[in-house]
């Protein structure tokens, strides 16, 4: 970004260190560092620390008229950009941070102190550790400090946090599935009290209200300045209202509805008023007035507005449930068609046949009736071929004669002559058949089908021979 030629930036700069702590140091160099660099700063007892840069130019001084920081108070300086050399050992002092801890524990309960070290943090270069802890009252801890300065050669601070303080330094996720507020954005701790959860209409549920420092929780008062602005519109004391059916007790009120249910003894409803409604009746009790009854007002339900598309819907794919009204429209006409069969055929069919059989057409059973009368046909055809051959001479000359005919017409195509079958291979077939149809009920759906073709085939044979016949009587009466 381009500066303007007389523009002088701010030589103020906030550095953040571990567990959210933050202080302001001077750039008396002009050094031209953007947030999230790591420089080497000055401290109060000497020696540099390592910290990391959070905000520069117009936004420190912004900050500074938040904290009521003013621009004389800020005395220390930051000596240089962090070196690879100071990152190095600024990493090895945070590596010993966890031992030193566990290790203070210890002597702390070995001196039966009543004290809770839940944090530290050591120099950047490496030459002091700050120890904090938690306590309820005073703690004499100079025997303490004797023994850690003999066992990690460093100096020693110690410095009594609050609940807290502890929470915003250790971090953690609250009950609204967030990061806590104390360790993310909130700098200032207010107290808290169990009458903001009164004011909220909340269950005084420790549990609930409780945060991960064992306090109430800090949110209760980001909205408590509007629940109170609400209340001014409710009227107090008013538990009870008489009127002629009797005393009417106060169950529930909404605050920003301004809404009040009362019920009567033994009654299982409870009658929703207006806050209006109450103050009159209240009015009227005070004058000595019974009202006959409280005056029961219908709740407005919410219009919820029409939902307008900017675009157009054509195949429903706003909605999560399109799929599913599909499949249940195409059960729907699965079953319609499987119920909607006609009546007429199922009262005419017996009880115990299939549904299969019951679902054939008729034209199905049609065909069985001619392929019956054929089978018949199919048994008699030996029969009928013995009457043709004998036949008397007499039918055979009485017959027309073609055979001059057929000289007279050079161009008369004649049918070709056919050899007859033996009467062996016919017997033999029938003689099959017979024992086909002793089988069982498999057997004599397959015997059926193929004496029926045997049938056809053998009424062909005997129409072809006929004519054969007929041809043969010609030549002879001619010879």
């Amino acid at each position: 970004m381009d500066m303007p030629a007389n523009y002088k930036p701010f030589q103020i700069i906030e550095i953040k260190f571990k567990g959210s702590r933050k202080d302001f140091y001077v750039n008396p160099d002009n050094l031209y560092l953007e947030a999230g660099e790591l420089v080497a700063v000055e401290t109060n007892t000497g020696g540099y620390d390592i910290g990391h840069v959070s905000l520069t130019g117009e936004l420190v001084r912004m900050q500074m008229q938040k904290r009521h920081v003013k621009e004389a108070d800020v005395t220390k300086k930051i000596y240089r950009k962090a070196t690879p050399a100071d990152v190095d050992k600024w990493k090895a002092a945070k590596g010993l941070e966890w031992e030193t801890m566990h290790k203070a524990r210890t002597l702390a309960l070995n001196l039966n102190l009543s004290m809770k070290l839940s944090d530290v943090d050591y120099q950047g270069d490496k030459t002091k550790a700050t120890f904090y802890y938690t306590a309820e009252g005073r703690v004499d801890f100079r025997e303490l400090i004797k023994k850690m300065a003999e066992q990690f050669r460093i100096r020693i601070e110690m410095r009594q946090i609050g609940m807290r303080q502890e929470a915003s330094r250790l971090g953690g996720i609250g009950s609204c599935g967030r990061e806590l507020c104390c360790s993310t954005w909130l700098t200032d701790f207010k107290t808290v009290s169990t009458a903001a959860a009164r004011y909220q209409n909340l269950s005084l549920n420790t549990l609930k209200l409780a945060g991960q420092c064992g306090k109430l929780k800090c949110c209760l008062n980001y909205e408590l300045d509007t629940y109170m602005d609400a209340l001014k519109h409710i009227p107090d004391n008013v538990n009870v209202l008489k009127t002629e059916k009797g005393d009417a007790r106060l169950q529930k009120t909404d605050i920003f509805k301004r809404m009040m249910w009362f019920s009567f003894p033994q009654a299982e409803s409870w009658i929703p008023l207006h806050v209006n409604r109450v103050k009159e009746i209240q009015r009227m009790n005070k004058d000595g007035v019974l009202p006959p009854d409280l005056g029961e007002v219908q709740e407005e339900k919410p219009v919820m507005p029409a939902k307008v598309l900017d675009y157009e819907n054509v195949v429903g794919q706003d909605s999560l449930t399109r799929l599913d009204e599909r499949n249940r429209n195409k059960k729907k006409n699965k079953n319609k068609n499987k119920g909607g069969q006609p009546q007429q055929q199922q009262q005419g069919r017996p009880n115990n046949q299939p549904q299969n059989a019951q679902a054939k057409p008729e034209q199905q059973q049609q065909p069985k009736q001619n392929n019956q009368g054929r089978n018949g046909e199919g048994e008699n055809q030996n029969q009928n071929r013995n009457r043709q051959n004998n036949q008397p001479k007499q039918q055979q000359q009485n017959r027309p004669k073609q055979q001059p005919n057929q000289q007279n017409n050079p161009n008369a195509q004649q049918q070709p002559r056919t050899e007859r079958p033996p009467r062996e291979s016919n017997e033999a077939a029938s003689a099959e058949s017979a024992t086909e149809v002793q089988g069982g009920g498999e057997g004599q759906n397959r015997n059926r089908r193929n004496n029926r073709n045997r049938g056809n085939r053998n009424k062909n044979r005997n129409n072809k021979e006929g004519g054969n016949t007929g041809n043969s009587s010609n030549e002879n009466s001619q010879a």
